[in-house]
């Protein structure tokens, strides 16, 4: 199996961690009073979680048309399978009368 590295979702779940922390320890280490902390603290979370939303979003939609075109594909898939087989069964449904002469010819 081959590795393909790290996954879109991984990727974004690092990208917001990192922002996240990032932003935390900022505001905690910056002079400020708790209030403004607290506050700068709320209004960060809640920009990295409309970010993690979007990205979720935007990642399903992604998953969906995936999904979509890979049943798609089965289904064509299973047709030409079908449509193989029927034409085999056909052809072979002409040959047992054909072997069927020829065998009382023989005799």
């Amino acid at each position: 199996m081959e590795n393909r590295g790290p996954s879109a979702i991984e990727v974004t779940l690092s990208f917001l961690l990192g922002t996240a922390t990032g932003f935390i320890l900022g505001v905690l280490f910056a002079p400020a009073s708790g209030e403004d902390t607290r506050k700068k603290i709320q209004e960060g979370a809640t920009k990295t979680g409309e970010k993690a939303k979007d990205s979720y979003d935007r990642i399903a939609k992604e998953a969906e048309k995936g999904i979509e075109m890979v049943k798609e594909k089965t289904t064509e898939g299973v047709s030409a399978i079908k449509d193989f087989v029927d034409k085999k069964k056909e052809e072979f449904s002409k040959k047992i009368p054909e072997f069927s002469s020829q065998e009382e010819k023989k005799k």
